[in-house]
């Protein structure tokens, strides 16, 4: 029994020392594997410290890239506007020096002709005052000869209701007028054309809107810029309204 024991006893410690060994190798690998990974994390926290000043930088670099391109952009459009601006400077420039030119040559052309003419200063301004003159005296005969030709006209037309075989009043073909006035009640408009546009006492006039006839007038007073018509019984196709145009009935040829 003593033997046994004692074998028992070695056999045990036998197998503690053999488990001791092998935990302590275990161990042994565990702290290795520690190590290790200390040693990993410690070069990764470096990467990763490394990595985030570089994207740091890079992120610095990228903002003032843009501010850059940014402020390039700015500097473009600003040249861009002045060069705009001087482009129409130029043109208007180019335009003024074509008017001076012009103008100067015509000047020229004008200074050519006095001299060519060889008269004094004194003899072309004479000149200047006659021609003004005689342009005066040809405007006011001119005018008073309008007049008379409306006189005339007016007289023959007077004179062709007691004489003539047609006493029907004959207007210038070109007279166009406009309804200013209407009195529904006495049937009776005011035109804004009168002795100054050729219209004649007794004269008839078409009432048209939209190109439809509206009525026709006949005139019974005549002013300088205005005159008076009554529509004609028979000949009110529609109620007239201000703004209605009005043209000869019977046009002269």
């Amino acid at each position: 029994m003593r033997i046994s024991l004692i074998v028992a006893i070695l056999a045990a410690l036998g197998a503690g020392t053999l488990n001791i060994l092998q935990v302590r190798g275990k161990i042994n690998t565990l702290i290795s594997q520690r190590d290790d990974y200390h040693t990993n994390l410690t070069q990764t926290q470096s990467t990763l410290a490394s990595t985030q000043k570089e994207l740091a930088t890079t992120k610095t670099d990228l903002a003032q890239t843009q501010q850059q391109l940014a402020d390039a952009k700015s500097a473009r459009k600003k040249a861009e506007d002045t060069a705009a601006a001087q482009t129409k400077i130029a043109a208007d420039l180019s335009d003024k020096l074509a008017k001076v030119t012009q103008d100067r040559d015509a000047a020229q052309a004008d200074l050519a002709a006095y001299k060519a003419t060889g008269k004094s200063p004194d003899e072309v301004l004479k000149l200047v005052a006659l021609i003004k003159q005689d342009s005066d005296t040809i405007a006011a005969i001119n005018d008073e000869k309008a007049v008379l030709t409306r006189t005339v006209a007016r007289l023959t037309n007077e004179l062709a209701k007691y004489t003539g075989p047609d006493p029907t009043i004959k207007l210038p073909a070109d007279l166009k007028g406009k309804v200013v006035v209407v009195d529904p009640k006495w049937d009776f408009v005011v035109l804004d054309i009168g002795d100054e546009q050729g219209v004649l006492e007794n004269g008839e006039l078409l009432v048209s809107r939209d190109g439809k006839l509206v009525a026709k007038v006949i005139v019974r007073t005549v002013e300088k810029g205005r005159c008076i018509a009554n529509i004609m019984p028979g000949w009110k196709l529609g109620e007239v309204f201000e703004g209605d145009l009005v043209s000869p009935a019977h046009p002269a040829s």
